[in-house]
């Protein structure tokens, strides 16, 4: 195993646990980039934001407290959350009986991994090799930017002193969890995005509802504009310069402007392993790569960028070494971006289906139509469903408290092919958030 993320431990682990000899070779990140760089440390800071943000605010519940700020606390919980999963994940290691094999490596002959760790160099080989190695974050060759040593996600985890203020490159959803994150701490933020819109892969007016959402927590935004240059040193003081003529000056500057992967300079030419054109592993629908006995899984094939994709990864392959036929074509994965409130998706939005010129019927509804969010005071967003001509869901979006967990209800509907009408008819407990699901598909529908 080439790499240590979600889908290369869990099989490493799992080859293991079954008596063959594994070896994963994994340059730090122990358990993989989701629990040290990623999901758990940033959903970490985030819940740290979304408590302080709920204490400013308790008069409206009818406790008005103080509210301070310990910004070193904030980053020591998080660390503290990050070191008790690492000693996790290296524990299973250990009980599974994979050896781990810290260290750089890279290719030098076909199926021959050479590994540089405080040992000395070491060469691996093995009848089976899959690639596991992920992504790292994209700093755009903007005149200055590199200079001004920008912080990518990894650094803004770690953070012990508030930023002043903070801009961010990137209206994505890194950029708007990270964003509206520093806000609630406090932070100035201004969001700069080239794209015309923020989120620009959902729907209009979930966008906006978006957009609508962060400026009344008071982040800024400048949209539809690209950088031109930039200037100063992150931490101090950094000023950017749009295209437009404008100029922001903020205290700290922040790169979220998409990933790049792991697979320069590490002998995949050598080892018969061929790129696409932005630098990802070539697979098949079964994961195999263009080398004999090696496959690619998660991130840097082209998975899509979550972890539960990964974990899918997984058990394609794991299909393919039990002579299964589960492939990666027609995978329906779901995705939720921990903003306040949650934007939750599954399947299609209004956008993807006209794009395919499929007929559909558009159940929305406001998310204050719904009992609990009144009660709980989480009264922001929407709810919004398609259903095809045979009355099947398609797809589901959410902006509103604890979508992600309402969207998964939807999507064992889906999976289970059930009619909208299932849904709509169930008798779902009151007052839960899960109950708008009946009150969302008994609206009367429009059509896209």
């Amino acid at each position: 195993m080439f790499g240590g993320g979600k889908a290369g431990k869990t099989l490493a682990m799992d080859q293991a646990r079954a008596g063959k000899r594994v070896a994963m070779v994994e340059r730090g990140l122990i358990g993989g980039s989701c629990i040290n760089v990623a999901c758990i440390p940033s959903k970490a800071l985030i819940r740290s934001a979304q408590m302080h943000a709920l204490v400013r605010r308790a008069a409206d519940y009818g406790t008005p407290v103080e509210a301070g700020l310990d910004m070193p606390a904030v980053a020591g919980r998080t660390a503290g959350v990050v070191a008790e999963m690492v000693a996790f994940n290296r524990k299973g290691f250990e009980a599974s009986g994979l050896e781990l094999v810290l260290g750089w490596g890279r290719f030098v002959a076909p199926r021959v991994i050479e590994v540089q760790s405080g040992d000395g160099p070491r060469r691996l080989t093995a009848p089976a090799i899959y690639l596991n190695l992920g992504t790292v974050a994209a700093v755009p060759p903007v005149p200055g930017l590199a200079d001004a040593e920008p912080l990518t996600h990894v650094e803004a985890l770690r953070v012990e002193e508030l930023p002043r203020h903070l801009l961010i490159l990137g209206g994505g959803y890194i950029g708007l969890e990270l964003g509206q994150a520093y806000r609630l701490l406090g932070a100035e933020v201004t969001i700069i995005e080239q794209a015309p819109r923020v989120a620009a892969r959902e729907d209009d007016d979930v966008s906006d509802a978006l957009l609508k959402v962060l400026e009344g927590d008071g982040v800024a935004f400048a949209t539809g504009v690209a950088v031109s240059q930039v200037a100063g040193r992150s931490g101090n003081a950094v000023t950017v310069t749009l295209a437009d003529g404008r100029s922001i000056g903020g205290s700290h500057i922040l790169v979220a402007a998409g990933r790049k992967p792991m697979t320069r300079d590490i002998g995949l030419e050598i080892a018969g392993v061929a790129l696409d054109e932005r630098g990802f592993v070539r697979t098949d629908p079964s994961l195999r790569t263009t080398a004999e006995g090696i496959w690619a899984l998660g991130e840097v094939a082209g998975t899509p960028m979550f972890t539960h994709a990964s974990l899918d990864d997984y058990r394609i392959i794991k299909s393919g070494l039990a002579g299964g036929g589960y492939v990666s074509t027609a995978r329906i994965i779901p995705y939720c971006v921990f903003i306040e409130p949650e934007l939750a998706r599954i399947g299609l939005n209004e956008k993807e289906a006209r794009a395919r010129r499929l007929s559909c019927r558009v159940f929305r509804m406001p998310m204050d139509a719904v009992p609990r969010a009144r009660t709980s005071g989480e009264r922001k967003g929407m709810m919004k469903a398609l259903v095809d001509d045979t009355d099947r869901i398609v797809g589901f979006t959410m902006f509103g408290a604890h979508a992600g967990e309402v969207m998964t209800a939807v999507q064992m509907a889906m999976l289970g092919g059930l009619p909208y009408q299932a849904v709509r008819d169930a008798i779902i407990a009151h007052p839960t958030l899960a109950e708008g699901l009946g009150l969302l598909f008994g609206t009367a529908p429009g059509n896209t």
